[in-house]
């Protein structure tokens, strides 16, 4: 009985240890850790330009622009540094003097394999050319380039304007213009029943703004103001449903941006904004889908005695937001670049989401907090631009910042590891094109390939029992350096309940009535999902792979229950050898007395 007592106070213990540990990790939250060299080696300078899964092997890889007329596609790879620059398209490809101006990859010939498209500037020209190289088993083929023979006013916007699940290029030459690339052979039309004058720079937006799981058409015009086109059975017909004028009497107007702010399932938007001409006084606003007004969501950009601000931008690096849920609460975050008015520098700042706690935003619920006290976040100086990227493929939202060196003309580029450790749970989606499935040409594989235009929602019950929905557009801009990632990660919080209802939905085709739209449920948290969209008009069919991400408590439950077993299991081995002495002593007793009562 002694012994049973002992075995289970050991067990208690031992169980009220794990169950601290457990506890202190859950608040040990927002810890970034310097990790560049692991990633990047000697290697790290450059201007990331985009992201995509060039091997179509489930690792993200970075495409970044060198010197402004060359690019280095930085493949993923299991071994230190982490990513390698493989592919390289160099400046000798291109005209003398060719400024490369973005990079946006894509399947923009419908053979399921990641072609690159560029754009850029010739000959100190203003206009937008683009080139495409065709990609061919993992690889680029640089002898067969594509040189649209349309020059655009900006960089366009790559989006799905047909519904056929390859993209195409959308913006302005002489007039507002799509070109469809059949057969490898560009052809040009009018997009818009109506002619629309660009802001330059614009930030363009192929989103969906009502709902409806299909994607919409957000333009941002001179004025400057917006428009938007709602795709109605695949057509696009003019609609207002966002404010058409920025907030009055702003000076400088930033690039917008959509999320799902509040948690509604509506994407709302976004827009920084300078209040002054010389950009001393900053705010970001949120205009909700239906509403005419714009709210107030940050404008509190004061520091002890410091006040920080935007860095009002150029036309090549625009005033712009990168959002991701960087603490997975199911709220988007963001990360933006401030200076000091007093002109001290500049740094980048993580702008938190959380409740409301000012009248301003009291009829979003939400609001911007900027986190002062990042130290290494805020020991990157003279910082130009930062945005999140999943280092790992773990479902945490990491950082790349890249930085001004004095003396170099490439940006200098920092990884910064997201060691946020509360175990919050997510849901990791990516839709691929679905132009093929088992039987993709070349016996290539159908995943990885970037695709605009998809749009996810879930819906589920969080611990309190209250319903909880997010939802998010993939690529929805492709424009000066949007940086978006090839595919949504949507924040549970600490609810590990499964996910009740995921929903995807993908462009139609002109004409097109039903909605492409499927459901699944009962998904398992923190796991990423592939859906392919094969066939496209057939949801019913469309199939869907789950990969796991074990979560920080399943791991701490199996450590605790391992060495709880191997507790057991080591008392049980000292009980049995005690045991086995008793019974060695009692034979040696035995023996004696048999042998004394035999004298």
């Amino acid at each position: 009985m002694r012994s049973c007592t002992s075995i289970r106070m050991w067990i208690l213990k031992f169980n009220t240890l794990a169950f601290l540990l457990f506890f202190v990790g859950q608040y040990n939250t927002f810890a970034l850790q310097d990790v560049t060299a692991d990633l990047f080696g000697a290697e790290n300078y450059g201007t990331v330009a985009a992201f995509g899964d060039f091997y179509a092997d489930k690792q993200t890889d970075i495409f970044i622009i060198r010197e402004q007329s060359e690019v280095v596609i930085f493949l993923a790879d299991s071994k230190t540094p982490y990513f390698k620059p493989k592919i390289h398209i160099t400046k000798d490809t291109f005209p003398r003097d060719t400024i490369i101006t973005s990079v946006v990859p894509g399947d923009y010939d419908g053979d399921s394999q990641m072609d690159v498209l560029l754009t850029a500037q010739l000959s100190n020209s203003k206009m937008a050319t683009v080139f495409i190289f065709w990609g061919h088993n993992q690889t680029l083929d640089m002898s067969g380039w594509l040189m649209l023979n349309k020059t655009f006013a900006d960089q366009p916007l790559v989006m799905d304007f047909n519904g056929d699940m390859i993209p195409d290029i959308f913006g302005v030459t002489n007039s507002t213009e799509v070109c469809y690339l059949t057969n490898r052979v560009p052809v040009c039309q009018n997009a818009l029943s109506s002619p629309v004058k660009m802001r330059i720079p614009h930030s363009n937006a192929f989103i969906d703004l009502n709902k409806d799981f299909t994607a919409d058409l957000f333009l941002t015009t001179e004025g400057p103001s917006f428009a938007t086109w709602i795709s109605k059975d695949g057509n696009f017909t003019r609609a207002d449903i966002m404010p058409a004028e920025p907030p009055v009497s702003h000076q400088t107007v930033g690039q917008s941006s959509f999320v799902d702010f509040d948690g509604d399932g509506y994407q709302d938007h976004l827009l920084p904004v300078c209040e002054d001409e010389g950009c001393q006084r900053s705010a970001i606003y949120l205009a909700k889908p239906g509403s005419k007004e714009w709210v107030s969501v940050l404008s509190d950009f004061q520091q002890r005695e410091t006040v920080w601000s935007f860095v009002p931008g150029k036309p090549s690096q625009p005033l712009a937001l990168h959002l991701g849920d960087y603490n997975l609460d199911g709220f988007p975050d963001a990360l933006v670049v401030l200076r000091n008015t007093s002109g001290s520098g500049q740094r980048a700042f993580l702008l938190e989401n959380v409740p409301c706690s000012t009248a301003s935003c009291h009829s979003v619920g939400r609001m911007f907090h900027i986190h002062w006290d990042q130290s290494d976040l805020g020991a990157i100086q003279n910082a130009v631009m930062a945005t999140f990227f999943d280092i790992y493929e773990d479902g945490i939202l990491d950082m790349l910042v890249l930085s001004k060196a004095e003396g170099k003309q490439d940006f200098i580029i920092h990884a910064l590891k997201n060691n946020y450790e509360a175990d919050a749970y997510f849901v990791k989606v990516m839709v691929l094109s679905g132009l093929c499935f088992n039987d993709c040409p070349e016996d290539v594989k159908p995943f990885g390939v970037n695709q605009p235009g998809p749009y996810v929602m879930y819906t589920t019950m969080d611990s309190n029992g209250y319903l909880k929905n997010a939802s998010a557009g993939q690529l929805s801009q492709s424009a000066h350096f949007s940086l978006q990632l090839p595919y949504t990660v949507l924040g549970l919080g600490r609810s590990a309940n499964f996910l009740d209802h995921l929903f995807v939905g993908i462009p139609r085709k002109p004409g097109e009535t039903d909605v492409r739209k499927q459901e699944w449920t009962a998904i398992i948290p923190n796991s990423q999902l592939i859906v392919i969209p094969y066939p496209h008009n057939q949801p019913r069919s469309w199939s869907a792979k789950l990969y796991l991400t074990p979560s920080n408590s399943v791991l701490l439950t199996a450590i605790a229950l391992i060495g709880v077993c191997v507790f057991i299991l080591v008392i049980i081995g000292i009980l049995h050898w005690q045991e086995k002495k008793a019974d060695d002593r009692e034979k040696r007793q035995e023996a004696h007395r048999f042998h004394f009562d035999a004298m």
